[in-house]
């Protein structure tokens, strides 16, 4: 008899006062994910994306304390404005790469932010990233505002 573990997963949304269009540029264009990406006082100082499918992103980011934060991945699904699908892995931790869907939909006058976070190694990873992305949510308000 197998036994399956569910490893554990996080689900946010946010209703934002943009467009799909300009919501998903702000995820996926350098410039722009420089300015929002990351929790409080942390700063972007790399950004560099290939969206397609196969495509690799990576997003390095500067906490306050100086601590640098380095993540990388592949893109699995790219339909522009609509969703995002790519791995997500730590520098520091290769090995446990986990997976990240974002998906973009058009209500009312703005969008409704679906980011589905899962496959963490276990339930402090998945508590720290539900706290770093709500940070980055946070940000992403404010500079679409």
């Amino acid at each position: 008899m197998s036994t399956t573990t569910v490893k554990p997963a996080l689900t946010l949304t946010r209703r934002l006062r943009a467009l799909p269009a300009q919501v998903y540029s702000a995820w996926t264009e350098p410039e722009k994910i420089m300015r929002w990406f990351g929790p409080g006082g942390a700063q972007v100082t790399l950004a560099e994306f290939d969206t397609r499918k196969g495509g690799r992103y990576r997003i390095v980011a500067r906490s306050p304390d100086g601590e640098e934060h380095d993540v990388s991945g592949v893109f699995r699904e790219v339909i522009p404005d609509e969703k995002l699908v790519y791995t997500w892995a730590w520098r520091s931790t290769p090995e446990r790469e986990s997976l990240v869907t974002v998906e973009f939909r058009h209500e009312g006058t703005g969008t409704l932010l679906t980011l589905r976070h899962e496959e963490f190694f276990d339930e402090p990873a998945r508590d720290r990233h539900n706290a770093g992305w709500n940070g980055a949510l946070d940000k992403l308000e404010k500079y679409l505002a």
